[in-house]
């Protein structure tokens, strides 16, 4: 909307960047926007007193996403990365026509997948709620012509990786009943359908061997901000020291920290913060 890009303009490159996830597996995508565009700052937003958003239903998830949203306009974010597939399939374009902010969303691989599957059999890891939505299905039908997705909901995998298991022997089980019927079906490529999941990237491969390609977006979703920080501007002095990211959390962030300290190497503080919204006005006692 013209209005909003007209709020747009007066940032500054040295504004922040900031990012969202349901929770803590948009540090897959922190983790390649620190690599791609290592000189601006990040704000990281984990709504984990709220995750799994796989499991909310679709109104939740769009007043959640928005009001996280409108948190970091307040905190002068001058892009918002929706780093969460369930947040992006179900709400960003809401949320693009009420904030004043350029946004960036992440969809599951299916296009790189159709042109990499050579047994033109490919798997899909992702949440119901992904799976479920109309920008997925219109994405199997724009991509998956001639090639067939055998869609599986990565059930139990997101609050596995919430509470920083990615290799028990329980989750390993749970990873084999979901790959091996895929493998049996002679899928050679696996799309990687949350940002959780690339986490899972060790316990994968010990399944799988070399037989499946994974397909992780976090890549493309670093080159897409790159572009559109080019595009408006709002590009960091190149050469600026990089700051450590900015952890916030609406738990108390014990996860947050242990994970980014763990698998980014990266040693930082994390914020608990409140960010109240129409359906969350009071705490959520069902949370994990």
């Amino acid at each position: 909307m013209p209005l909003a890009r007209a709020v747009v303009e007066p940032q500054t490159g040295c504004a922040p960047v900031g990012v969202f996830d349901s929770g803590l597996g948009g540090l897959s995508v922190l983790r390649a926007l620190r690599a791609q565009v290592p000189d601006e700052s990040i704000i990281y937003v984990a709504d984990s007193l709220y995750a799994p958003y796989g499991e909310r239903d679709d109104d939740f998830i769009a007043d959640r996403t928005l009001a996280i949203g409108q948190w970091l306009v307040k905190q002068g974010a001058k892009v918002l990365v929706v780093a969460c597939n369930t947040a992006t399939a179900q709400s960003i374009a809401l949320v693009r026509e009420q904030l004043s902010i350029p946004l960036i969303g992440v969809e599951p691989g299916i296009k790189p997948a159709a042109v990499q599957s050579k047994t033109r059999v490919a798997g899909v890891l992702a949440t119901q709620v992904t799976l479920r939505s109309a920008r997925f299905q219109a994405l199997l039908e724009r991509y998956a012509a001639d090639c067939r997705f055998l869609c599986q909901p990565g059930h139990g995998l997101v609050q596995a990786i919430e509470r920083c298991d990615v290799g028990s022997a329980e989750l390993r089980a749970l990873l084999d009943s979901y790959l091996q019927p895929m493998l049996d079906a002679g899928a050679d490529t696996l799309v990687l359908g949350c940002t959780h999941y690339p986490f899972l990237d060790a316990a994968i491969r010990d399944i799988v061997g070399e037989r499946m390609t994974l397909i992780d977006t976090s890549v493309a979703i670093a080159r897409q901000l790159e572009r559109v920080l080019d595009q408006h501007g709002l590009r960091s002095e190149p050469g600026r020291p990089a700051d450590l990211p900015r952890f916030c959390s609406t738990s108390d962030g014990a996860h947050l920290q242990q994970l980014a300290a763990t698998l980014l190497h990266i040693e930082a503080p994390v914020e608990r913060v409140v960010i109240p919204s129409r359906r969350t006005v009071a705490p959520d006692s069902q949370a994990a």
